[in-house]
């Protein structure tokens, strides 16, 4: 088996490894890494119902889609992520008990009462602190899975929280769990890199002829190509998301009542419908027709509408009101 060392904790960076692995790598091979402020969402998910777009953009998180299925999760520097990367048949690919063996035999050790419970959690007095998820490529299985040891929980909280009013699709949902800290069940306090230099002694006494590696400079240029062209996309990351009807309804200050819909395809604008008891002097007909084609992304939306004065659409609605419609 090879460990992997990761230090960086750039998310595009840190998704993109573990394909670049999958995909490349003959041997096992396990890691430990972290992300900065940022939420990793399942592959299956409608991305925009899974996070609050406000509260990320001005916490400046960042949003990752990876490989595998499974709920969104938030990450920082007190979230472990651990990855194991195997041959497998098709046992080993659905017994995510095996792969979080190492982890309770961790925790046992530093008299901490863990259990596997559920599909894919780890507990602890009931409460979550680790998920796990896998994806099979060929005949290679990825499992990999959080571990909360010092976790922001605020910024947990207000990352996820969705309105979900204005989301209808078939999309995987996210769980909401009850979730602890590792640190907080501790008897002699630790620090959080301290944690993983113990969960990876442990691995080397789990396989002795384990040996430790650190990428090449080859690996980390293929590895930069694949966020540029993949990770750190808005297709992959939003428009990969499934089709969904998307609504928001708003009281401005001045201007009445307005109420957008719209229906999404492949991160595309299809169809968009406005109503609401909003004076206007222009129909809105033409800033329906304008609407389909676009992205569903605020960014690009405010762009191309940089030149239509939204008075004349909506009587007495600020710009930012209008644009607030979106999110």
């Amino acid at each position: 088996m090879l460990i992997i060392k990761r230090d960086t904790t750039n998310p595009y960076f840190n998704l993109a490894t573990e394909e670049y692995v999958l995909k490349n790598f003959s041997d096992d091979s396990f890691m430990l890494w972290r992300n900065q402020p940022s939420i990793i969402v399942g592959k299956h998910q409608n991305t925009l119902a899974e996070i609050n777009l406000d509260y990320v953009n001005e916490s400046h998180i960042k949003v990752v889609r990876r490989l595998s299925g499974g709920g969104a999760v938030f990450h920082d520097l007190g979230n472990i992520n651990f990855t194991f990367i195997k041959q497998g048949d098709h046992d080993m690919t659905v017994d995510f008990r095996k792969f979080t063996e190492p982890i309770l035999e961790v925790m046992l050790k530093l008299g901490i009462n863990a259990k596997f419970e559920g599909r894919n959690d780890l507990t602890i007095d009931g409460l979550k602190f680790s998920g796990n998820a896998e994806h099979v490529y060929r005949d290679m299985v990825l499992h990999h899975g959080t571990l909360l040891f010092s976790a922001e929980m605020t910024d947990l909280s207000g990352a996820l929280n969705v309105d979900p009013s204005k989301f209808s699709d078939k999309a995987v949902k996210s769980a909401r769990s009850r979730v602890t800290n590792i640190s907080s069940h501790m008897k002699v306090p630790m620090e959080t890199l301290e944690f993983m230099e113990l969960l990876s002694r442990h691995m080397h006494e789990k396989y002795p002829d384990a040996l430790t590696m650190e990428l090449s400079e080859q690996d980390h240029r293929n590895i930069e190509e694949l966020v540029n062209t993949k990770y750190r996309t808005w297709e992959w990351n939003y428009g990969h998301s499934p089709d969904y009807n998307f609504r928001k309804k708003l009281k401005t200050e001045l201007g009445g009542h307005i109420e957008m819909n719209m229906l999404v395809k492949n991160g595309l604008i299809i169809d968009a419908k406005i109503f609401g008891d909003f004076f206007n002097r222009n129909d809105t007909d033409e800033l329906e027709n304008m609407l389909k084609g676009m992205p569903h992304e605020g960014s690009v939306i405010r762009e191309r509408f940089s030149g239509i004065e939204i008075g004349d659409y909506f009587e007495h609605v600020k710009d930012e009101e209008f644009f607030s419609l979106f999110v």
